[in-house]
């Protein structure tokens, strides 16, 4: 379950990344996509633990596409950090959420 704590650990750096990169108070579109993206990420990868939920963590896929898309959105010309930390966050995410849950516990029949 490594993979899902670094998924959280991304979550929490989009919620800070308002107050490191400093955003204008009128980017508020800016602000609210990394809250609910990061709330969203913390939730799902927690929720994954749970055992009826453990497939819960693909929707962080849909979540890095969203970043990634966002970046876009934001424009890659003069690159705002803003852009630059939707579109490194969402490959990070798409890539992590793609890792099983017990990817470290060797298959079933070996054990």
């Amino acid at each position: 379950m490594w993979s899902r704590v670094v998924e959280m650990m991304l979550g929490l750096w989009l919620l800070m990344s308002p107050f490191i990169f400093r955003y204008d108070d009128s980017q508020t579109m800016i602000w609210a996509s990394d809250y609910a993206c990061g709330s969203a990420v913390i939730v799902f990868s927690l929720l994954s633990y749970v055992q009826s939920c453990r497939k819960i963590h693909l929707m962080n896929i849909a979540i890095g596409f969203w970043l990634v898309g966002f970046a876009y959105y934001l424009g890659f010309g003069d690159a705002p950090p803003a852009a630059q930390n939707s579109l490194i966050l969402g490959m990070v995410l798409l890539m992590f959420a793609v890792i099983p849950s017990e990817a470290s516990v060797p298959a079933p029949r070996w054990r």
